[in-house]
């Protein structure tokens, strides 16, 4: 019997690192730093639905509660002037009042911006999901999504699959298109992964999945990429 297991956790500690950074001197606090940073993820991801989140990355300092939000559209969620992400760093505050999470750090948000949107899985999936809910016909949004992640040079491999009542079928199917690639059990593979659901009126929920493959990486490539990512945690670079 096969095991189906996550692309991402499959590999921490070797292509990845993990997406919250933190740990608890008592114990008894692991279960209430666990439900923040639940709650908190779970608001960003309801609050910023149409800014195309990538990822959202959090650590816990003596100093301060880091939120690391990538996203493919900053200027949605900085807004004019920066009157959204000062609203959005209020609201964070409150509901960490509302969780009694008292004793946590300051909060400290940081946007980042994906600069190549097409090579990352979640930002495709929500795209694909936008698509389907304007009523866009399934396999002209699989096809033309296929066809621009696979334009980018660092891809080299890219698998999509839709599971629900597809096109507005009676009984719940799978649709698939595949380009180029996706090595799942190799190691040393770059593959990124996401799933989302797009909602569509009178058929209910469509699951969206994505695999994007981006090449095989190699010790002297990950010893650079940890460099970068050591350094840009280190200066806080950011967009505000």
């Amino acid at each position: 019997m096969t095991h189906v297991v996550h692309p991402y956790a499959h590999r921490l500690g070797i292509l990845r690192d993990w997406r919250a950074r933190w740990f608890v001197r008592d114990k008894r606090q692991y279960a209430k730093y666990l439900v923040v940073d639940t709650k908190v993820r779970e608001f960003l991801h309801k609050r910023l639905k149409g800014a195309l989140i990538g990822e959202i990355d959090t650590e816990v300092t003596p100093a301060h509660y880091r939120i690391v939000v990538r996203t493919a559209r900053p200027g949605v969620m900085i807004g004019r002037g920066g009157e959204n992400i000062n609203a959005l760093r209020a609201e964070l505050a409150k509901l960490l009042r509302k969780l009694k999470a008292d004793d946590m750090p300051p909060v400290r948000l940081d946007v980042e911006e994906i600069r190549s949107p097409e090579t990352n899985a979640a930002v495709v999936a929500q795209m694909i999901a936008e698509q389907l809910e304007k009523r866009i016909a399934f396999r002209r949004v699989l096809k033309q999504m296929a066809d621009k992640v696979m334009a980018s040079r660092e891809v080299e491999g890219v698998r999509i699959i839709l599971k629900g009542r597809v096109g507005g079928s009676e009984m719940k199917r799978k649709e698939e298109i595949r380009k180029g690639r996706v090595p799942l059990t190799t190691l040393r593979a770059d593959v990124d992964y996401a799933h989302a659901e797009a909602y569509l009126p009178y058929i209910g929920l469509t699951g969206i999945k994505v695999w994007i493959y981006r090449g095989e990486v190699f010790d002297s490539d990950r010893a650079k990429a940890q460099e970068r990512e050591v350094a840009s945690r280190s200066d806080g670079t950011a967009l505000a």
